[in-house]
This record gives structure tokens, C-alpha cells and sequence, in this order.
């Protein structure tokens, strides 16, 4: 039975090289600058997928009788940054690698955009036989840009060299409308952006990354224009620029300047060239080229920062081959944006600028990538990170050495806010961000690489039988622990560092090596075995009186989610035998370390709640002994309760499909979870997650919709990612209950307590009214009152 499950042949797309499974590429477009070319395409790459027999109704077996692998798809978008120069042999090498012959592709054609888009029509032709569609640059680049913001968190950032973090991310709001879009090319175009298709170029400058290139071609001995940038950081434009202090003596109070502020750019060169008056050398060439970025960049930040207040616009994103990311150029704009605006406005930079205007030249004609239908994730294996490019070995023509790449997997479905945050606005799911704090960065990187043994261990263990396992499973141990030393230099690469950025690049690089459920059997068996506990642990709960029998459904479910393989010190107890009782036992006594247990029992003595939304963690005891129990006390007061499941496998996590699955088990069991799952009034929902962790600014558009129109008013997270590493302070405006187990010494120590520590917290829900917060009227004390 199991060799048959993997007789099949699924092929993995290329892991070690750039242009990733091109094999399998079914459209292209690209974006062609002077100095870099962004090449985009789109292809489906093969893994395995659990298919459950629906067949097996009311049984389920732990030797995998009931659901078998099969080969499944995902659209996946590829976007390749690498020098013009080297376009030639980038055409070689694709052409070289299609699946298809140059002659099958005639009549089909590729999107280009940036003005080489003309220069390089002919050649593309030549040698791909695609037909070039070209697009309007600046049209692309909008597309582009709302693309990024509507899709990919922490995409836009913040820079100052002088603060520290240097970097600081911003998380997506609902709506991105409107903004100002600052494009730095050879010259300079502002334009408004006020929705997806409603926008006007309102001004611009000739004074661009041309001028910068062009006088400092004529000014120094750069020869590039990245050459003139690493000139211009190892300068120093004070020994070129003509400052308030030099004239007066410091600073000009009276009309409020610093006397650090240039009153002059290149005023001391007037003066005495490259010499002082002593015929010492009075300037180099990098404080010449300091100075002319500052000229330019101090320009452009006046021009922006007066159409941004012109228009009442508080966001302005700057794009274009000057910035490049780069921190010189970067700390320039944003200083000149500050000052100019005497702070009212914000220059914001997005992590992958470069890529603007090959993905919208993409995005043209490109139906499988409806924004309307789909939404889109980036694929942490397959990116290369801000200021973090991969090596790469040579390729055609090509030398080699490092090259920028990103990779996005499109969703199931469209993704969207949840409905009841309070400040959808402001929602940042992490408790922590790692970015920020070294000491919990250096505790988690290193954690996670000393835990990284024991999942390539699982890995190999949960396909015995398929023969390149060991294999697979090294190169996912390599790949991820690449990440996280590279993430020890750059913890800004992927935006805010997390804990659940660290997961979900785990599971990234599990599912890239084809290990997309290494705990199937795991949580296979420990449902088995829950479940021949579950009648009279019913029995038991409903021979309790009332108050006494809240208390223990919410002991169970944190009993329940003591059963974590994500937490090393449990997976020890674990594997040594450890029953529910026994986890019940190691719970903190009470009280626990916040607890609102008699706030919620006293809530329960009123009247029901409408509609409940449950967020599961683990399964085994944790849904089985400990959720389903509690679900079915609120439907029996007539709460309509919805479960809501991982979409995708994430450590033992249970899966909207295998609840399915289960469920029809527990209802053998229990007559009355059979009854409510008959008419609907309990239901199972994916959460349109794939991480032991919960972000609700992407949950499926359908679920929003359902919980709106069932006027859900109360809200229960379980489980340590879900409930602590995120959403641990984030205010709804329905009721909340949070539930977890801290199963980590260090994180217990840091928040006050001890190993097995409880989070108990219950939360009346905060309404806006008049744009304040406000609790509701009747709401109850709690611990953190």
C-alpha cells in the first residue's frame, strides 16, 4: 500500500539553480532597463496532496487505508533580476531549457516593458520566437506596485541609517488608496494613485538617476552606476557642500536652521577646486559624489514632498533603478522627505521595487492571475531577500556570483481582513517582532537551527518508502539553515523577523523538497486513540454541575494543547508516553498567568452567543478531548459554532479536510455534534492558513462573508502560535477568548512564568464609536482590566 502511494511520478522543480522550473513555464513577460532586466514567468509546479476516500465514512485507519497521494499543482509567478548586458545569454539559456521548441512558440507572445522593450524586440524574437507585446511603462509599474501592497505583507518599509532597527516594516492596510508613486529613472515621474485603475502622472523632475550617473561620469572615475553609489557611501559631502555654519558661523536661529543643513551644494569647490588654500587636497572623489547624491536626492524630496502635502497624500512609495534598495539612497530621500515636510510626510520604500514593472507587464492579459479571484504568497524557499541576493554559479555567458530572484505561489482563494479587528489598520499579528529585539532573535534563531535535527529526521521517517527521502530532506536541512544564518546578518531580509516567519519558511522549504505533511501518521494516530476516549470523557463533563463543568472544558482544551511537536521540551514527554490526564496535571495551578476563567464563566451564565468562530491548533487530545468538547457545550445553548482549520498542513496541526474526516467519527460518538453537523448549525471552514500560526488580515473571502452574515460575536483562538506568538493583544470588536499552554521555558521566563504557564484571556469586544474605542457597556472585569 505505501510503495504504491509513491510509485507515482511527481517531479520537483530545479532547487539549487535560478529560473526555477522554466521546464514549466507557460507565459512570460519582461522588463528591460539600461542596467537591469527583470524577467517574469509563470508555471505550476508538482508536489504531493493527501486525497482522502470519502468512501470511508464513519472508520478511519492508521495504516493509511483511507486516503492515498496524488500528484498536485501550484501556480507559481517567477520574477529574475540580472544586467542587461547579459541579455543575450539569458535568451540562450531559457531557450535552451524550454519544454517547447522555438517553432511551438510562434504565434504566442511575451509582455515587455522599459525602454528596452524596443532596443531588444528583435532579438527576443530571434531567439525565443515569442512576438513582443509592449506595454506602458508607467501603466506596469502602478500594476506592479498595488500588486506587491495587496498581496505580500510586510512589503513596504521605512529606512534610517541613524535608528536602530534601520529598517521598519508596515503592515498592509484594507485599503492602499490612495498614494503617490515617486518612479526614479533617468528622470523623475510623480503620479497619484487612487485606485486600481485610476491614476495620473501630477509632475516630475529632469533632475533623476541620470543626472546623478551622468555628472558623476564627468565628475569622478566611476564606471558604473553602482560603482558611483559605493563611491558616494565612503564620502563625505561636508568637505564639498557650502553648510549654514560655514557662513554664519552655526547655526541661522532665526530662521530656524542647523547649521548642518547645505546652503550650498558644491559651494566649497567654488572656491579652491580640489585644493585648499594650504595646497593640501581639499576634496576627494567620493565626497563629490556624496555631495551629488545629496543635490539629487534633496531635489527630488522637495519636489515629492510639496505634490504630497498638494494633494493631502500621507504616502509616498519611491521606486526606480536610483534607489536599487540601496541604504545611501535610501537615507537620502527619506531625510530629504522628512525635512522638506517637516515630518508630515513619509518616504516608504517597497522590498521589491525592482520588480514593479515586470509584474505589471505580467499582469496584462494574465487571467490566472486575477487579483479579484486569487491572492498570492511569497515563497520564502525560492526569494532571495532585501539586500540578501543568492549566489549562483555561472550560467551560458553569464560569470556568476549572486543574483535576485522572487517567487510567488498563488492561493486557493482571495484572501482578505477579518471583519471583527477593531483597527484592521493597524493589525500587526506578531507579539514580537524579532527585527527589533535582539535578544529574542538571537534565542529563536538559534532554537529553531538546534530543532532543525529532529524534523529532517521526521521528514525522512514519514516516506520510508520512497528511496531519494534521506536525500530530499538533506537538502531541505541545508536550504533552511541557509536562510537562518543569513537571516543572523539580515534579519530585515523578509520584512518584520518573526516567529512565525521562521515557521512558515520551514514549512516553505519542507514543501520545496515535496514533505508538504511530515506528521500525517502522527496526528493520524493520536485522533485514533482520542477518540476511544471521547465518550466518557462526554460522560464524565455532563454528570458536572454547570460552573464546575465550564471550568473543565476550558482545562481540557489547555490540557488538550499541551500535545505540541513544535515544542521540544513536550515532544520529549511525548515520545515517552504521555496520556491527557497526565498533561492536565502539568498545567499551571491556578491562578494562572492571566486569568479570566471566572470572567468567561460568569459571561457563560448569560444569555448565548449567536455565532461562535473557533480557530483549532492541534489534533489528537487537543481537538478531539479538548475543542470538540467545548464547541458542543455552546451549541447546546444554542450558539452556532464555526471550526476553522489550517487549508494546509503545518506540524500536527489538524487540516479543514481531515477534520472532515474526523468528524464523521465523532459523530458515531456523540449523538448531538451528529445532529448539529446534519443541519449545518456546525460547520467546518478552512482558515486559509498554512502556518501553526494565525494572520487575520488573510483569511478566505468566503469565511469573512459567512461570519459577517451569521453576526459572529464571539471569537476563540487556541494554541500557542495562534493565541501568543500572534493575536495575543489584538482588540476585536466582538468578545474573544484566547487560550494557550506556554510550552517554551525561555518565552514562559520572559512573560512572567514557568514552563506549562496558562494564557487564559478573555476580552469583551472593543467597538469604534466616533472614531474612539470603546468596551462595551456591560463588560465584564478581567485579569487584564
Amino acid at each position: 500500500m505505501e510503495a504504491q502511494k509513491y510509485a507515482g511520478s511527481i517531479q520537483l522543480p530545479d532547487t539549487d539553480v535560478v529560473f526555477r522550473n522554466i521546464r514549466n513555464a507557460k507565459r512570460f513577460a519582461i522588463d528591460i532597463g539600461g542596467s537591469l532586466t527583470k524577467i517574469a514567468y509563470y508555471s505550476t509546479v508538482s508536489h504531493r496532496k493527501v486525497l482522502y476516500n470519502a468512501e470511508k465514512d464513519r472508520t478511519a485507519s492508521v495504516d493509511g487505508s483511507d486516503y492515498q497521494y496524488e500528484s498536485s499543482e501550484t501556480e507559481r509567478l517567477h520574477f529574475v533580476k540580472f544586467e542587461t548586458k547579459y541579455i543575450e545569454h539569458w535568451l540562450d539559456f531559457i531557450q535552451k531549457h524550454l519544454v517547447f521548441s522555438k517553432e511551438s512558440m510562434a504565434g504566442k507572445s511575451i509582455k515587455a516593458t522599459g525602454g528596452g522593450a524596443y532596443k531588444y524586440a528583435e532579438l527576443i524574437q530571434q531567439k525565443l520566437g515569442l512576438t513582443v507585446e509592449k506595454e506602458d511603462e508607467i501603466g506596469s509599474l502602478i500594476k506592479g506596485c498595488n500588486f506587491l501592497l495587496q498581496n505580500i505583507p510586510d512589503e513596504q518599509f521605512s529606512y534610517s541609517r541613524h535608528e536602530d532597527p534601520a529598517y521598519r516594516f508596515i503592515n498592509t492596510e484594507p485599503n492602499i488608496f490612495p498614494y503617490l508613486l515617486v518612479n526614479i529613472g533617468s528622470g523623475v515621474s510623480i503620479m497619484k494613485v487612487e485606485a486600481d485603475d485610476k491614476y495620473e502622472r501630477i509632475g516630475g523632475t529632469s533632475m533623476g538617476g541620470g543626472t546623478f550617473w551622468g555628472l558623476g561620469s564627468l565628475l569622478t572615475k566611476a564606471t558604473g552606476f553602482d560603482e558611483l553609489l559605493q563611491l558616494a557611501s565612503a564620502g563625505d559631502h561636508r568637505n564639498v557642500d557650502l553648510l549654514v555654519k560655514d557662513i554664519y558661523g552655526g547655526d541661522y536661529s532665526a530662521l530656524g536652521l542647523s547649521g548642518d543643513i547645505i546652503a550650498s551644494s558644491f559651494g566649497k569647490a567654488m572656491h579652491h577646486g580640489h585644493m585648499k588654500s594650504d595646497d593640501s587636497p581639499g576634496f576627494s572623489e567620493a565626497d563629490i559624489a556624496r555631495s551629488l547624491l545629496f543635490t539629487v536626492s534633496n531635489d527630488i524630496g522637495q519636489i515629492a514632498s510639496l505634490y504630497a502635502m498638494l494633494h493631502g497624500l500621507k504616502k509616498v512609495y519611491f521606486g526606480g533603478y536610483f534607489l536599487r534598495n540601496h541604504p545611501v539612497s535610501m537615507h537620502t530621500i527619506s531625510f530629504a522627505i522628512n525635512y522638506w515636510s517637516r515630518g508630515a510626510v513619509r518616504a516608504l520604500f517597497l522590498r521589491h521595487e525592482g520588480y514593479l514593472g515586470a509584474i505589471g507587464a505580467f499582469l496584462c492579459g494574465a487571467e490566472e492571475c486575477d487579483p479579484d479571484k486569487y491572492s498570492w504568497g511569497e515563497n520564502y524557499a525560492g526569494s532571495s531577500g532585501l539586500q540578501s541576493p543568492l549566489p549562483h554559479p555561472p550560467v551560458g555567458g553569464w560569470p556568476g556570483g549572486t543574483i535576485d530572484q522572487l517567487e510567488i505561489d498563488r492561493c486557493d482563494q482571495q484572501l482578505t481582513f477579518f471583519p471583527l479587528l477593531t483597527h484592521p489598520e493597524e493589525y500587526v499579528p506578531d507579539a514580537v517582532d524579532l527585527t527589533k529585539d535582539k535578544e529574542a532573535r538571537d534565542y529563536w534563531l538559534s532554537c529553531f537551527e538546534g530543532s532543525l535535527g529532529s524534523f529532517v529526521n521526521r521528514a525522512i521517517s514519514s516516506q520510508p518508502n520512497s528511496p531519494d527521502s534521506r536525500e530530499r530532506a538533506n537538502k531541505f536541512r541545508d536550504k533552511y539553515l541557509q536562510r537562518l544564518r543569513n537571516l543572523k546578518n539580515h534579519p530585515f531580509a523578509y520584512g518584520n523577523l518573526t516567529v512565525r516567519s521562521l515557521l512558515d519558511m520551514r514549512e516553505h522549504c519542507l514543501n520545496e523538497f515535496d514533505f508538504p505533511d511530515p506528521y500525517l501518521q502522527q496526528k493520524k494516530l493520536e485522533n485514533e486513540n482520542a477518540l476511544k476516549l471521547l465518550k466518557d470523557h462526554l460522560k464524565f463533563l455532563d454528570e458536572l454541575e454547570y460552573n464546575k463543568r465550564q471550568e473543565s472544558l476550558v482545562q481540557g482544551v489547555l490540557a488538550g494543547n499541551v500535545f505540541d511537536w513544535g515544542a521540544k521540551e513536550v515532544v520529549q514527554l511525548m515520545e515517552k508516553g504521555l496520556g491527557f490526564r497526565e498533561a492536565a496535571d502539568k498545567l499551571q495551578a491556578r491562578p494562572w498567568l492571566h486569568d479570566d476563567l471566572d470572567a468567561w464563566i460568569q459571561r457563560q451564565q448569560q444569555s448565548p452567543y449567536k455565532c461562535a468562530v473557533i480557530f483549532l491548533d492541534n489534533s489528537g487530545c487537543d481537538l478531539v478531548l479538548g475543542i470538540i468538547p467545548f464547541a458542543r457545550e455552546l451549541l447546546v445553548r444554542g450558539t452556532r459554532v464555526v471550526l476553522c482549520a489550517n487549508s494546509k498542513p503545518a506540524l500536527n496541526d489538524v487540516t479543514a479536510e481531515e477534520l472532515r474526516m474526523l468528524m464523521k467519527q465523532v459523530a458515531a460518538v456523540c449523538p448531538i455534534i451528529s445532529k448539529h453537523l446534519e443541519t449545518g448549525i456546525l460547520s467546518i471552514r478552512e482558515s486559509g492558513q498554512a502556518s501553526p500560526c494565525l494572520d487575520l488580515s488573510r483569511l478566505p473571502l468566503p469565511l469573512v462573508d459567512e461570519l459577517v452574515q451569521l453576526d459572529c460575536d464571539l471569537v476563540v483562538v487556541e494554541g500557542m502560535g495562534r493565541a501568543v506568538h500572534t493575536n495575543l493583544c489584538t482588540p476585536l470588536t466582538c468578545d474573544s477568548l484566547k487560550l494557550a499552554v506556554i510550552k517554551n521555558r525561555w518565552l514562559a521566563h520572559r512573560l512572567g512564568g514557568d514552563m506549562f504557564s496558562v494564557m487564559c484571556k478573555y476580552e469583551t469586544g472593543i467597538r469604534k464609536i466616533d472614531g474612539v474605542s470603546k468596551r462595551a457597556a456591560n463588560a465584564l472585569p478581567t485579569a487584564a482590566s
